[in-house]
């Protein structure tokens, strides 16, 4: 028959790869076990800052709020000093409303 033992010997390339291993190019699992972490109390008060909010913020929409008492409390005071100024006109104009009503 034919020769038998002319096979040569297959040789897995990806095998051979790993089998070289080159340096590692990254932290391995060990150094990523033994990286800084915080601790329990630090992650709590960086939990409760997230809840908090911006103190920034916090401050704007304060100085907002007051900036808008201020407009309401101007207002306040052009209306009630119109009003009180103009009764006699107030008490002439609901006379004059009245007869109109009474007419129709």
């Amino acid at each position: 028959m034919g020769k038998r033992d002319n096979r040569v010997a297959f040789v897995n390339p990806v095998a051979m790869a790993r089998s070289r291993a080159s340096a590692t190019s990254g932290p391995t699992i060990r150094d990523y076990l033994n990286r800084n972490r915080p601790t329990l109390d630090e992650v709590k008060e960086m939990m409760n800052k997230r809840k908090t909010g911006s103190e920034t913020l916090a401050a704007y929409e304060e100085h907002l709020n007051q900036k808008f008492r201020s407009e309401l409390k101007k207002n306040r005071e052009k209306v009630l000093g119109a009003s009180e100024g103009s009764s006699k006109t107030r008490k002439k104009e609901k006379k004059k409303s009245s007869k109109r009503k009474r007419r129709r």
